[in-house]
């Protein structure tokens, strides 16, 4: 049974509850908050909200990944937005934080700002060197699947059979990051809805969630389905119109509760009182 995800100077329960990951994204233009929180006062007021909404762990990140997003931002760029949100955080409060980069320069600024934990969506794919930042400071490393990079993975045409796909990746990636230093208690695995699968890919890898979770007794699993392009288009209009991104919430809990049912232990989410209020409840029912 999981007992923990170990990261720098504290182990995060797991197991015990579902753990929420509440997400702030300090760009421009991310698809569903671009621009809303790019400033380092309203950044640091929307953490302190997620804070007191009841979230586990602050996600920081620096550059837009949704699928169709342009060329990477340079490294002192994403720096220079997550840095001084990460201190500032950290400066003010003992809560957990974490770093979504694919980049070990950024990774290393972030965890010597206070950042407690890397969040890689390419799970070492485009920079293995973050293994070494992470196993340095003791942090904790997200490996999420992904296919190809943000700006070409919606072009990508489907892997025939993506629970292999997943497994076959995330495996590579774990033993990456254990050949450069992270212990195995240091580690959470995500499979990456959204980033280069189907609309009928994301939804299986949610409904078979306890497979990848078998094939990782003794990792953690985050999944991250919040206000995504395919709830939206679930949820589109009768002229076939994907709902709006800031009208799937309702469907984003509908996520999450398959995603838990099936073995997931931390959510990353933007409704972060909601989600926390909801997973409570599902905890909750689930001791019986």
């Amino acid at each position: 049974m999981l007992k923990g995800w170990r990261i720098k100077d504290q182990t995060l329960p797991i197991g015990e509850r579902t753990l929420v990951m509440g997400i702030l994204n300090v760009t421009p233009d991310s698809f569903s908050d671009g621009g809303r929180f790019f400033s380092l006062d309203k950044a640091l007021e929307r953490a302190t909200q997620m804070i007191g909404e009841g979230a586990d762990i602050i996600d920081v990140g620096g550059e837009s990944t949704r699928p169709g997003s342009g060329e990477p931002i340079s490294v002192d760029e994403e720096i220079d937005r997550v840095v001084p949100v990460i201190r500032a955080v950290s400066e003010t409060s003992d809560i957990t934080i974490s770093v979504d980069t694919t980049k070990s320069e950024v990774a290393k600024a972030a965890l010597e700002a206070g950042a407690h934990i890397v969040n890689d969506i390419s799970a070492l794919r485009f920079d293995f060197y973050i293994a070494d930042s992470v196993a340095k400071a003791g942090a904790g490393l997200v490996l999420m699947h992904s296919r190809g990079t943000p700006a070409t993975m919606h072009r990508l045409p489907p892997v025939a059979d993506i629970m292999h796909e997943v497994r076959t990746s995330l495996v590579a990636s774990l033993k990456m990051a254990q050949r450069r230093g992270v212990p195995l208690e240091s580690i959470v695995i995500d499979p990456g809805i959204g980033f280069g699968k189907s609309q009928e890919q994301n939804l299986e890898l949610i409904a078979k969630l306890d497979r990848i979770a078998e094939a990782f007794p003794d990792l953690p699993i985050l999944i991250g389905t919040s206000r995504k392009s395919f709830i939206g288009r679930i949820l589109a209009d009768e002229e076939g119109n994907p709902a709006p991104s800031d009208q799937r919430s309702a469907g984003s809990m509908a996520s999450v509760a398959a995603g838990i049912l099936k073995g997931a232990n931390i959510v990353r989410v933007h409704d972060v009182k909601e989600t926390v209020e909801f997973v409570r409840v599902l905890d909750a029912i689930r001791q019986f």
